[in-house]
């Protein structure tokens, strides 16, 4: 009886790897974040940039996650933490490149986004619930209209799909709720445009 009242109030449970990562250090939680994050991560990365990129700041990614994990805060979601950290790495390493990002929801990104028609797994990507307006759309007519998209149009549009939140966008991407609004409206009126242009091509 005394032993279960000690871990009560001593060792209180937490479904929060990132939380107890952050506290211990302890790579079996690091595996389980890896284990739980890592796809989702890099598909946000190859949408925002090439296959080759997104491998390589996903790694520096988890790196900084072993280097920043005292910053953590419990009452983070830790999925938008991670993503938090992904996003400024691959901004930085856009700089480091010399290929300018700008940030501005009405302007489009200055480097040319070389990835090729494959670099995007299709069935990642997530159509259904954005309302454009037909069901015959191809996920790889949806991932060429994604790739026309800004640079912050197409990251709004992806973090939404992938099941954030306003305020977890707010936070990744370090902008105001109504910069993002603006940026998901601006998204899938283009998507809407683009591939309906598309369908009037087929």
């Amino acid at each position: 009886m005394l032993l279960s009242i000690k871990s009560w109030l001593f060792e209180t449970p937490s479904k929060d790897c990132m939380a107890s990562y952050a506290k211990s250090g302890d790579n079996r939680y690091l595996e389980q974040l890896i284990a739980l994050y890592s796809n989702d991560l890099y598909h946000y990365l190859v949408t925002q940039s090439n296959t080759h990129l997104a491998y390589d700041v996903s790694q520096q990614t988890w790196l900084k996650v072993i280097e920043k994990r005292h910053l953590y805060q419990a009452q983070t979601t830790p999925k938008a933490w991670l993503f938090k950290l992904a996003r400024n790495t691959l901004i930085d390493e856009y700089r480091r490149q010399q290929r300018f990002v700008e940030l501005d929801e009405n302007t489009h990104l200055a480097a040319q986004n070389d990835k090729s028609e494959n670099d995007l797994t299709s069935g990642n990507s997530h159509i259904d619930n954005l309302n454009i307006g037909s069901s015959n759309i191809s996920y790889k007519a949806f991932d060429a209209a994604l790739k026309q998209l800004s640079f912050v149009q197409r990251e709004a549009i992806t973090l939404q799909q992938e099941g954030f939140s306003l305020t977890d966008i707010e936070l990744i991407t370090q902008s105001s709720l109504e910069t993002i609004k603006t940026r998901l409206r601006y998204a899938k009126q283009n998507l809407k445009r683009l591939l309906g242009a598309n369908n009037e091509q087929a």
